[in-house]
């Protein structure tokens, strides 16, 4: 971990990145005089802007938190010099700048005494010699800029829980970033995670909508790397509140989810928006066919001078009428506050989050017979106007982040959570070709809550050649499923004959539920504990090799039964390790494998009158890293091997109707992922996967395409009359997969592709992007089809959108 002089946003820091190598050795320092720079610099911060230099030029530049704070740089684009390119990033700031050595460039506002000498980093390499201002070493910190520019991500924390650049970790980490999002005119997460090699999106009937990593459901997911007791999909805040949103691949039980779809492909952090003394005054809005209107306010800043507060509000709402099938009432609204401090080595966060999603029933169809040829007429809703699921989650957060010495911090967050869901909605099964369907209605009602506290301490040490930064965490969390006990139900209608063609509409799925045949009590569940032991070493051994070693020591409580049906709740551990190495190839190349695990408890009750054991994975993973065009870019591939002990368990059909561990599966696959800047103005993601899963009992995988591909690539013009104008297009697509049919068959789902596109124009402090999703009209359907349920998309959808900086 790089231990830095620096108080957040505000006191005085060592803004200090894209050293030559990015993030690797550092090559040949240079100097400023006659070297020529391809600039895309627009707009922005001064700080950000100042980032976006460092690592363009390939130069370091250093400066004072209060000497940029509250700045803006006009930006700098073209073919300059790097004295042309700061002298046009710093024209108005009232700053100027000096060579402090061939590759350092010192911001001030009046001259600054030379360099008082050097520090050690345990994480940018394992003994560099970065020059400090004598100035601005009062305070040390451990921490490390992991800031995004462009498509780049710069590091991660989830992975590791400490500030780790991403050329360091040994590990696929796929993160999209703020600008990534905005240039695409993402509105929900599901449609951000499509820039990521290995994860799919599924659509949700009978539960919420998931994410499946690299061939296995995705878990519950964390949340600033805090793991969510329940899943968390379609009561995600809106991207608006949403600094970036990082995947984790491969196994995560280390970071201590063991939720019961446990991810042993990955897992998906959200990372919110928190404060900041930079200010930030931006009005958002959308209008979209199908999406309807979308207002956000995001605002940030500090809260008087010097006085070391700082704030953030963001606030949306959404509304439209109709999906494109018919089913209406789609709304949305979100309030977060959060206010922050920081004095000396200290650093506290407040936060607070109130998140109502309703959310219509998805566009879908049913099968009439075996193939999609004899499915439903996309104009005939398979249900009512009215299907629906609602959504209400507040979320209060907090962080405390305490410099002990030059060695230690002590790291504390926590999260309470409490959730509500309720829901309606028809399920139509045994169709036939004549359009006669066993119709059900479905209705329910449920509420959990949860909270999670993580405690790090993080200390960095040295032994000759080797840097060690050491983690020892300890996690509480526990969850409540199902808070209240009268009215937590799900209620299911009789089933009744319909036909599509010649009845008319299906009434609310709720008023069919009043006198339901099946009444299932969700709530009045216990509180479940879980509790970790975390160690972790990241050693950088020399200049080129880094080590991760980590240990975990899961406690989680078991809800189970005796043979005689009564309750029985037992007590479990479970040891989690995970190891990975990283050899720096040449300064732009990495290569890293690592051997991580997973487990999933299971309740289900053997011969022995004993719950069976639980489910473990094992994955194996090597992949290279490398840096492209000057380290504005990165290329990452990645192969991987998961195995999975058992998926599925057999129950005894005669009583005592014990269970035994079934066969497992085998995924494996290769992933490649581009991100960053290729040319001046051009900037682009592209996504791979060739991935492949064997079921163990022979039986087809379902929802399953080998080949995923997505593509994106931005250009704003840079000369003349077109200088403010911008155009993007973007590709997704995947090969073929089937799907399960109710009497035990498959059927096939065609490969598909499908095309975005958009035109933006930059204003002084505004901007305006008109956009067409699905250019090409295609008929797109979702991965996870059955008989009945064909997730289905038609038709383009416009799409406007704005953003004013005020």
């Amino acid at each position: 971990m790089v231990r830095r002089a620096f108080s957040w946003f505000g006191g005085s820091f060592a803004l200090s990145l894209a050293i030559a190598g990015a993030w690797a050795d550092p090559a040949p320092p240079r100097g400023m005089v006659g070297i020529t720079v391809d600039f895309a610099i627009p707009a922005q911060p001064l700080s950000s802007g100042l980032i976006a230099f460092g690592k363009q030029a390939n130069v370091q530049v250093l400066t004072a938190g209060e000497a940029i704070a509250d700045l803006r740089t006009e930006g700098a684009i073209g073919a300059l010099t790097l004295e042309q390119g700061m002298a046009a990033l710093l024209r108005g700031t009232g700053l100027e700048y000096e060579r402090f050595d061939a590759g350092t460039v010192v911001i001030k506002r009046s001259a600054l005494p030379p360099s008082a000498g050097y520090y050690r980093s345990s994480l940018l390499a394992a003994k560099p010699s970065v020059p400090i201002v004598a100035s601005l070493a009062a305070i040390q910190v451990q921490g490390t800029a992991l800031g995004d520019v462009g498509y780049t991500a710069g590091g991660t924390r989830a992975a590791t829980r400490t500030d780790t650049p991403l050329a360091k970790v040994p590990q696929a980490v796929s993160i999209v970033t703020r600008d990534l999002m905005d240039t695409q005119q993402a509105v929900t997460v599901a449609d951000a995670v499509r820039n990521v090699a290995g994860v799919q999106y599924m659509d949700g009937f009978d539960g919420p909508a998931l994410f499946r990593i690299r061939g296995f459901n995705a878990g519950n997911g964390m949340t600033d790397g805090m793991p969510n007791g329940v899943a968390r999909t379609e009561d995600l805040p809106p991207l608006i509140g949403i600094e970036r949103i990082e995947v984790l691949k491969g196994p995560e039980a280390i970071l201590g989810d063991a939720s019961v779809n446990n991810n042993f492909g990955g897992l998906v952090n959200v990372v919110m928006k928190r404060p900041q003394s930079e200010p930030v005054r931006q009005l958002s809005w959308s209008l979209g066919r199908y999406d309807g209107a979308r207002l956000g306010l995001d605002l940030a800043g500090a809260m008087g001078e010097g006085s070391g507060w700082t704030y953030r509000l963001v606030a949306a709402g959404n509304h439209a009428d109709r999906s494109a099938q018919g089913y209406r009432g789609q709304r949305s609204a979100y309030f977060a506050p959060s206010v922050g401090w920081e004095r000396d080595a200290t650093r506290f966060t407040l936060g607070y989050e109130n998140v109502i999603n309703r959310v219509p029933g998805p566009d879908h169809t049913v099968l009439l017979g075996d193939t999609l040829a004899t499915m439903s007429p996309y104009g005939i809703l398979a249900g009512n106007p009215g299907d629906h699921s609602t959504y209400r989650t507040h979320r209060a957060v907090y962080t405390l982040e305490q410099g002990l010495d030059s060695r230690w911090t002590f790291r504390s967050r926590g999260q309470y959570v409490q959730q509500r869901t309720s829901g309606q909605g028809w399920s139509l099964t045994d169709g036939y070709l004549s359009g006669d369907v066993d119709a059900t209605a479905r209705s329910f009602r449920y509420s959990d809550a949860f909270y999670t506290l993580q405690n790090d301490l993080t200390g960095v040490f040295e032994q000759g050649d080797v840097s060690h930064t050491v983690v020892l965490g300890v996690d509480y969390a526990r969850t409540k499923a199902g808070r209240d006990r009268q009215r937590d139900t799900l209620k299911v209608g009789a089933s009744q004959s319909y036909n599509l063609f010649a009845d008319a509409a299906l009434p609310s799925a709720r008023v069919s539920t009043d006198e339901a045949t099946i009444v299932q009590t969700l709530g009045g569940g216990a509180w479940t504990t879980e509790t970790g032991l975390f160690l972790q070493d990241q050693m950088a051994l020399g200049e080129r090799w880094d080590l991760l070693l980590a240990l975990r020591r899961t406690s989680y409580e078991l809800s189970t039964s005796w043979a005689d049906g009564s309750p029985r709740r037992l007590r479990k551990h479970q040891w989690v390790p995970k190891a990975g190495v990283l050899y720096k190839l040449a300064p732009a190349v990495a290569l890293y494998a690592n051997h991580t695990t997973g487990f999933q408890a299971n309740s289900l009750l053997g011969e022995n009158g004993q719950p069976l054991p639980p489910a473990k994975s094992r994955q194996w993973e090597a992949g290279t890293r490398i840096d492209l065009f000057q380290q504005r870019a990165r290329l990452n591939v990645a192969w991987y091997r998961i195995t999975l002990d058992h998926s599925v368990d057999y129950i005894s059909p005669e009583p005592p109707y014990f269970a035994t561990p079934g066969p497992g599966q085998t995924n494996h696959g290769v992933e490649v992922e581009f991100a960053g800047q290729i040319t001046r103005g051009l900037e682009g993601v592209l996504n791979y996967t060739n991935a492949s899963i064997r079921n163990d009992d022979g039986t087809q995988p379902v929802a399953a395409p080998r080949q995923l591909l997505s593509a994106w690539a931005s250009y704003r013009f840079q000369r003349g009359p077109l200088q403010s104008w911008g155009v993007a297009a973007g590709i997704a697509a995947r090969s073929r997969s089937v799907g399960r049919l109710q009497g035990g068959g498959y059927f096939d789902i065609p490969g598909q592709a499908s095309v975005d596109a958009n035109v933006t124009y930059y204003g002084d402090a505004w901007r305006l992007t008109l956009g067409v999703k699905n250019l090409l009209d295609r008929t797109l359907y979702a991965i996870n089809a059955d008989q009945s349920f064909v997730p289905v998309r038609q038709g383009r959808m416009a799409m406007v959108t704005g953003v004013y900086d005020f």
